[in-house]
């Protein structure tokens, strides 16, 4: 059992607030991770449809069973029980009294500073890093192999087929998860609405295009991106705000929280595939954003990533914001280093001036390299970078 690097951020949170909540997607260890870190509380999962039932009849009477706090799994299935929560922790003063989780974003967050704004700590759980993989021994040796197998865990704890997993997962999530969210009439719509996201992975967000390609119109293809968000499937990257006196593109990228099932809604059938693919560029850009947020999230940090384009079609994948200065990171999927991958960056550096810090570029080969100003690290040895960030 591989321990992630989020557990010492909640142990230290919980010393310090009334309550901790948990959230990312389903099956990324949110439930593992809260009972390893608090092996000493209670536990009750509002999956259990009994428990629901008894949470949703009377939430003063399912709450008194905790005297003491506990862990309350998928607690955004009864939200009621958030204001006699508020009840409870406004009456004493004990760091750490109760560990929530739950898998919808969106639902539990309003719910949450609505009603327990200032008591509770929020984090944020991803599937595997790449750095929990290779503490595991469970990295893959190649960048496809690591792509297509993504990060969920039971990939990997249970052995799961990759395929076989993603394909239950998605399932899963079109029939279940997504009525929880949203009243969505046509779930084989979304499901194609899912697919055709898949294939614009790390572009520009086009509702028009999208809506027309599914046959949908512009507010639905908003609405359902905002249900890929709130159930930890998709988000949007947002462009760097800071023009350098150039117009710059003001649209959000799309790009999916992991690799695995991106490459399954697409229909890749295994990692052999990925290497004639014409979006394993953007796959493996997707694999580095994530990777850096990764790290934000699971130390308990916001993201501070953007990226950055200008109308001639000058780009830098990720601009890392650190208060007054900013990192630019370009991406390439390539094994083998080109002098001009770093072209890009250093027409940036000349705009940003003494706004820059520690340009880099990460690569698909396997060699730390220097080219002028620019930091160059392989995809697997990523770790003295991310801690730039």
């Amino acid at each position: 059992m591989i321990k992630r690097e989020i557990e010492p951020f909640l142990i230290e949170a919980a010393g310090q607030f009334k309550a901790l909540a948990l959230t990312g997607p389903r099956q990324s260890g949110k439930t593992t991770t809260v009972r390893m870190a608090f092996p000493d509380k209670p536990y009750v999962t509002l999956e259990s449809p009994d428990e629901r039932e008894r949470a949703l009849r009377d939430p003063r009477q399912f709450l008194s069973r905790l005297p003491d706090g506990g862990i309350i799994d998928e607690i955004q299935r009864a939200p009621q029980l958030f204001a006699y929560l508020q009840e409870i922790l406004d009456a004493r003063r004990d760091p750490g009294q109760f560990i929530l989780t739950g898998s919808q974003q969106f639902g539990m967050m309003e719910t949450i500073s609505q009603s327990l704004a200032g008591r509770v700590a929020i984090f944020s759980l991803l599937p595997f890093s790449a750095q929990e993989l290779k503490k595991g021994g469970w990295l893959a040796s190649s960048v496809d192999e690591t792509l297509f197998r993504g990060g969920y865990p039971p990939v990997f704890d249970q052995q799961i087929q990759a395929p076989w997993w993603f394909d239950s997962y998605i399932t899963t999530y079109v029939e279940r998860d997504v009525r929880q969210i949203t009243n969505v009439g046509d779930l084989i719509l979304f499901q194609r609405f899912l697919t055709l996201c898949a294939g614009n992975v790390g572009q520009l967000v086009n509702a028009n295009r999208i809506g027309s390609d599914c046959g949908v119109n512009h507010g639905t293809v908003s609405s359902w991106l905002s249900v890929l968000e709130a159930s930890f499937v998709a988000f949007r990257l947002a462009p760097h705000h800071r023009n350098f006196r150039k117009r710059i593109v003001k649209t959000p990228k799309l790009y999916f929280w992991d690799t695995g099932l991106v490459i399954r809604l697409l229909g890749i059938q295994s990692a052999g595939q990925l290497a004639t693919h014409p979006l394993r560029g953007s796959l493996f850009e997707n694999w580095v954003i994530v990777e850096f947020m990764k790290r934000r999230f699971h130390s308990g940090r916001k993201s501070n990533l953007f990226f950055w384009r200008n109308n001639t079609g000058l780009e830098v994948d990720i601009i890392a914001e650190q208060a007054d200065r900013l990192m630019p990171v370009e991406i390439k999927s390539g094994g083998t280093i080109a002098t001009d991958w770093v072209k890009g960056i250093d027409e940036w550096l000349a705009l940003s001036g003494d706004a820059a810090v520690d340009p880099a570029l990460v690569y698909g080969g396997d060699t730390l390299w220097r080219e002028g100003q620019v930091s160059i690290f392989p995809w697997n040895q990523m770790d003295a970078l991310l801690e730039r960030i």
